[in-house]
């Protein structure tokens, strides 16, 4: 080495480093191994088995599944995206679709307007005076409480995620 007053001694050197295999090496510490951490956080472990019981729950009432879950915002947009598009369709006079039906399309529908649970369940009540399908309104209506379904099973398959612990 040179001697240089400006020389940084613990600065690193480009020397050819050199191993002797006679000069016996220690070992380094070793490295702590930590388990591995769950992706489920502790108060939502008591959730993993209640998960089809939250699915059937927000199936039943739009946006419990969610209330139950802590999840206020999402359980608000559900209830009133559901509510909404049914309880419109239902006003436009649309089709509710009975259990049951000869025709596939009619099980479809019914399946659709299933999905939407309590409001299913409301439609005889809203809907006294039958359905006026020959109005480009009652069918708009139709629509309507079949995409109310579909939103519901969008917020059921939500919820269920949640309530396992794969979705935040």
């Amino acid at each position: 080495m040179i001697d240089d007053p400006n020389h940084n001694s613990s600065a690193p050197v480009d020397e050819p480093a050199t191993h002797d295999s006679s000069i016996p090496q220690s070992p380094g510490p070793e490295p702590q191994v930590q388990p591995p951490s769950s992706p489920v956080e502790p108060h939502q472990r008591k959730f993993n088995l209640l998960a089809p019981a939250i699915a059937i729950i927000a199936w039943f009432v739009p946006g419990l599944g969610h209330l139950l879950l802590r999840r206020w915002g999402r359980a608000i947009v559900f209830f009133c995206a559901v509510g909404g598009l049914a309880i419109s369709g239902y006003l436009m006079r649309g089709n509710v679709f009975p259990p049951h039906s000869d025709d596939p399309f009619g099980t479809l529908g019914f399946i659709a307007d299933a999905c939407s649970g309590v409001f299913y369940l409301l439609a005889r009540v809203v809907e006294v005076s039958g359905p006026d399908v020959s109005r480009a309104l009652g069918d708009y209506g139709t629509r309507f409480i079949a995409a109310a379904g579909i939103v519901n099973v969008v917020a059921i398959c939500d919820a269920y995620e949640i309530a396992l612990g794969r979705r935040r």
